[in-house]
């Protein structure tokens, strides 16, 4: 670790019990979790919705803690010979000193958000990055206010980049993202439907994305698709510095219900406009070719948005050659599942995701099956998106669809799937898989997508 007791004193002043402290010690490894602390260790008690670091703080100290961070809400008694700043908040102060150390380092952060695609081209992103060397990227869930932190202070010296994917559930979260990692490029993958049930419209989703811009450098640049004219809008409210838009010819956005409001302003022209050879999974970009590390239109835009970040970081990527992507499981995998080939896409599901992939499966040749769930956080806006998708999944000729449904629109579904050859709704994945076991035969694909809390990935062992 780069930051010394010298550096926290700036940030909170003198700690309690500091004498014979070396100010100029480094502090040491940061440990945010009492089950896994060790002598030696500067511990941050941090405090969550079913959680509270200062309970163990007496375990903590026991251990022989370094120094440690202490909410003033805490009552308890601190041992004379630990070291210890009292903040209002220890979260933030965790925040603060990630983002001492990454302004101590000085690489280059580039920040990952959007409705669909994020993790996705967080790790394509990774990829394209790797020839620079050890790219420090986010892992699993590490997209909140805990996780971009530890991710930051997962850094050091002989790393050459971080890339930090950003999530939120509201507004105001992404802004908090933003100011502990001082992003050098943003990218806005998309403004979609996902958790339009709790922040109430489209408009309110491209403000909360936006927010990633809060703290971006002042010669940085944010990324996004071309054509949304609401995000467009809520950047300019935003953001006065660069940005760039990137588009894939002819494209059609996976948007419901945008209608006009996705149409480009006349005098905003791309920046990098790309053309997709789908026959031969290739990618045309700035006079160069490249193979798609992955399939799907929607991961073409993913994968441009990666090359884009690569130029702008002044990377050379006509040699870009076989890369390897570290998606988490349920996540755009392919994968043969006994006699079956499997899209297995259960990790979650919004409406463009969700279309996204039906279009993928009914790119492969044979019979298209779909095992598809309830999409979570719509609000009222759930029955009419739910139709869309099902309607969608019907103009794709799919031969049959089992729906796992946990929520009101059990009876809509079935009505719009009974169009098809084969169709279910059910309420449970093993009721699934026996539906659809009993349509199947050798070579046939399916799609299995939901979200998280109908845990699809119960399917697939029956399919085995």
């Amino acid at each position: 670790m780069n930051i010394t007791f010298k550096d926290l004193i700036k940030l909170w002043g003198e700690p309690s019990n500091q004498k014979g402290i070396d100010l100029d010690l480094p502090i040491a490894h940061i440990s945010t979790d009492s089950r896994t602390i060790e002598k030696g260790d500067f511990f941050v008690p941090l405090v969550g919705n079913t959680f509270n670091g200062h309970d163990y703080l007496d375990r903590a100290f026991d251990i022989g803690i370094q120094a440690a961070i202490v909410s003033e809400q805490f009552n308890g008694l601190v041992p004379t010979s630990i070291p210890h700043w009292v903040v209002p908040d220890t979260l933030y102060a965790y925040q603060q000193i990630a983002l001492l150390h990454r302004r101590k380092l000085n690489l280059p952060v580039v920040a990952v958000t959007g409705s669909v695609g994020k993790t996705t081209t967080r790790e394509l992103i990774r990829a394209v990055l790797s020839p620079l060397g050890e790219i420090v990227a986010s892992s699993g869930n590490e997209n909140n206010d805990f996780g971009v932190p530890k991710t930051l202070l997962r850094g050091s010296e002989t790393d050459a980049a971080f890339v930090l994917e950003m999530g939120m559930r509201g507004l105001g979260q992404i802004e908090r993202l933003s100011r502990a990692a001082e992003p050098d490029i943003a990218v806005i993958t998309n403004v979609g439907q996902a958790h339009i049930g709790i922040l109430g419209n489209r408009e309110n989703i491209a403000k909360a994305k936006s927010e990633i811009t809060s703290y971006l450098k002042s010669d940085g640049v944010v990324i996004i698709p071309f054509g949304d004219n609401l995000l467009e809008k809520a950047l300019l409210e935003k953001w006065s510095g660069r940005i760039v838009r990137v588009e894939i010819e002819d494209n059609s956005l996976n948007c419901l219900g945008c209608n006009d409001e996705h149409l480009a302003s006349q005098d905003i022209e791309p920046d990098y406009i790309s053309q997709i050879d789908k026959q031969n999974n290739l990618i045309f970009f700035e006079g160069s070719k490249f193979k798609l590390p992955l399939e799907g239109r929607h991961n073409a835009m993913n994968f441009l948005m990666a090359l884009t970040v690569a130029t702008e970081l002044g990377l050379s990527i006509k040699n870009l050659d076989q890369l390897k992507i570290n998606l988490p499981m349920g996540r755009n995998r392919l994968v043969e599942c006994g006699q079956y080939l499997v899209l297995d896409e259960t990790y979650n599901a919004s409406p463009e995701s969700v279309i996204a992939s039906l279009e993928l499966l009914v790119s492969k040749p044979g019979r298209h099956f779909a095992v598809l769930g309830t999409m979570l956080e719509l609000g009222s806006e759930s029955i009419s998106l739910h139709q869309k998708v099902l309607k969608r999944a019907v103009e794709l000729g799919l031969a049959g669809i089992v729906f796992v449904s946990c929520g009101e629109e059990f009876h809509i579904i079935k009505k719009i799937i009974k169009e098809l050859p084969n169709y279910d709704v059910v309420r449970t994945p093993r009721a699934a898989a026996t539906s659809l076991l009993s349509w199947l035969s050798p070579g046939d694909n399916i799609l299995i997508k939901g979200s998280r809390k109908l845990e699809l990935e119960k399917v697939l062992p029956y399919l085995q």
